[in-house]
């Protein structure tokens, strides 16, 4: 998992509420467990205006120019505004991967359904909950013109905005630590792998049948 320590990015202000996982990347797209490849099928019944299927091209497929991804202004985006609630839903963990993969490192919203919340920190993206006045506040901003940069600042746990503006936010110790470090479950396991293969090579002595030895 990539390091997260400061991170700068263009806003994709998404204004629904209660956006559940289905949405997210909807069930067709599961089948797979590798991680990557489900970009291109993010929010994929928004997105198009045809039904969309594993293995399609997405060129081939007819954009919703209605919906905010699709948005000139937005292309490229990494940082994700949303409403209260996101994430509802089932507990699939394809949907943070999906974000990721598209390019979001960041999800500003007021909340966040749980297990979406801590498979975000698994997955290298970081939540950031803020109250609705300063959520409304930036979907102000970012529907402007010009889209809204943000820089989101995970050591000092701030966003600053590129008028200068600093917006301080609140983040689990242990989290934080694990995405300055870019440690996922594995990563953390590993920290302690030879404390692993020393308790492995005592079993072993102590009970070798458990290891295909002859009692």
């Amino acid at each position: 998992m990539d390091k997260f320590k400061t991170f700068k990015g263009r806003v994709c202000p998404l204004d629904r509420a209660n956006v559940d996982t289905d949405a997210i990347i909807p069930k067709q797209f599961l089948k797979s467990i590798k991680r990557t490849g489900f970009g291109p099928n993010l929010f994929d019944e928004w997105r198009y205006l045809d039904h969309g299927e594993p293995g399609m091209d997405p060129a081939s497929r007819k954009p919703n120019p209605d919906f905010v991804l699709n948005d000139p202004r937005y292309q490229g985006a990494s940082i994700l505004l949303a409403r209260k609630n996101f994430g509802c839903g089932s507990s699939r963990e394809h949907a943070p991967w999906a974000l990721l993969d598209y390019g979001f490192r960041v999800i500003i919203a007021p909340s966040f359904a749980d297990i979406f919340f801590n498979n975000c920190f698994k997955n290298g993206i970081l939540p950031i909950v803020l109250d609705e006045e300063t959520v409304d506040g930036l979907f102000q901003k970012a529907n402007g013109e010009a889209a809204l940069q943000i820089t989101a600042d995970l050591e000092n746990q701030k966003l600053v905005l590129d008028d200068g503006t600093e917006i301080p936010f609140e983040v689990d110790s242990f989290r934080k630590h694990c995405l300055l470090e870019g440690l996922d479950d594995i990563g953390l396991t590993l920290q302690h792998v030879d404390e692993i293969r020393a308790y492995e090579e005592r079993r072993k002595q102590e009970a070798p049948w458990l290891f295909g030895a002859p009692g």
